[in-house]
């Protein structure tokens, strides 16, 4: 079933990660489109996943000098989704104007293919990644992660300073330390954020050492969020952005990058079974919560100070008209 939300299919959805879209056509399904993802000389392009002819699926095809080869009978299609061959026609025939495909709004960028589904290759502003083009920093890529949720619930858990003593107990807080101070939300130039939020962790930085360390979340996009950890002590930076994509009615898929400006004493792949780890955790609590859909009416459920960030996210989804995922 196609998800209809007309603010979403501006939006810049993440499709998979860059590394994973290699010489070869990949399928996606983005808010129940499935869309076919391909590289050339150009760039990276992605078109509805369906052939005009036969309907067949133009991902299990392949590229061929820059153009997108139909696996059935080779009509062929370039970048723009004009077909410039087709095998069945004398050369001297003209190509009907109708042997197109549809083409959708296509990006590589901080690691990810992205996909607007409006065809807009402008579409909605892209957000600013700064710690991702800063060579300071290491970068790990995290997904894809399959989850029976959808993409507003998965958001407003990663916001949410509050369960991080609980949820995550004896790695990300402890039980003796869940009271979380009063803090603002701050809409400026860089849009909207937390004030730093004190959190104490057992074990904040692979040092052994527990010690307060300070979380700014930050509300990038509607599917799109991330927060900094900060230790005041050492200067040791950590960033992670999350992202997640609207797959279908059932399901959604999360990706993140971890950003560090220090060393952690981890290699790539223990970093990223950390997170999956911690991921793993939420998810049962996410894929149970009721309603499915995130209620915007802020007297819907109960909320506490320490749920400002999660109050900024809910009143930005209805200031943009986001239905999906939102009651």
């Amino acid at each position: 079933m196609i998800i209809n939300d007309t603010v979403l299919r501006q939006e810049w959805i993440v499709a998979c990660l860059a590394t994973d879209l290699t010489n070869e056509p990949k399928q996606v399904f983005i808010m129940g489109e499935r869309v076919a993802l391909f590289r050339t000389e150009e760039g990276v392009h992605a078109f509805k996943d369906l052939c005009i002819h036969r309907g067949a699926a133009l991902s299990l095809g392949c590229v061929k000098n820059g153009q997108l080869v139909c696996p059935y009978h080779a009509w062929e299609y370039n970048t723009e989704g004009e077909c410039t061959k087709i095998p069945q026609l004398p050369a001297s025939q003209a190509i009907p104007a109708k042997a197109r495909a549809t083409v959708y709004g296509c990006k590589e960028q901080y690691g990810f293919i992205w996909v607007n589904l409006s065809g807009d290759m402008e579409g909605a502003p892209f957000f600013p990644f700064p710690e991702f083009e800063d060579d300071q920093f290491h970068k790990v890529m995290w997904g894809p992660q399959v989850v029976a949720a959808k993409p507003p619930r998965i958001i407003e858990n990663f916001l949410d300073v509050g369960h991080l003593a609980v949820v995550h107990e004896n790695y990300l807080g402890v039980s003796d330390h869940t009271e979380i101070g009063d803090y603002r939300v701050i809409r400026d130039e860089r849009g909207i954020h937390s004030e730093e939020i004190e959190v104490f962790q057992p074990d904040p930085d692979g040092s052994g050492q527990a010690k307060n360390v300070y979380y700014t979340y930050a509300i990038d996009r509607p599917m799109t969020v991330h927060f900094t950890k900060r230790d005041k002590e050492t200067g040791n930076l950590m960033s992670i952005l999350l992202t997640v994509q609207p797959r279908d009615t059932e399901t959604s898929v999360a990706y993140g990058v971890m950003c560090f400006n220090y060393d952690t004493g981890n290699s790539d792949e223990e970093s990223v079974e950390f997170q999956d780890m911690i991921f793993a955790q939420d998810k049962p609590i996410v894929e149970n919560q009721k309603p499915e859909d995130l209620p915007l009416d802020l007297q819907v459920e109960l909320s506490l100070k320490c749920d400002r960030v999660s109050i900024a996210y809910r009143q930005y989804l209805k200031e943009l008209g986001v239905n999906w995922g939102t009651a």
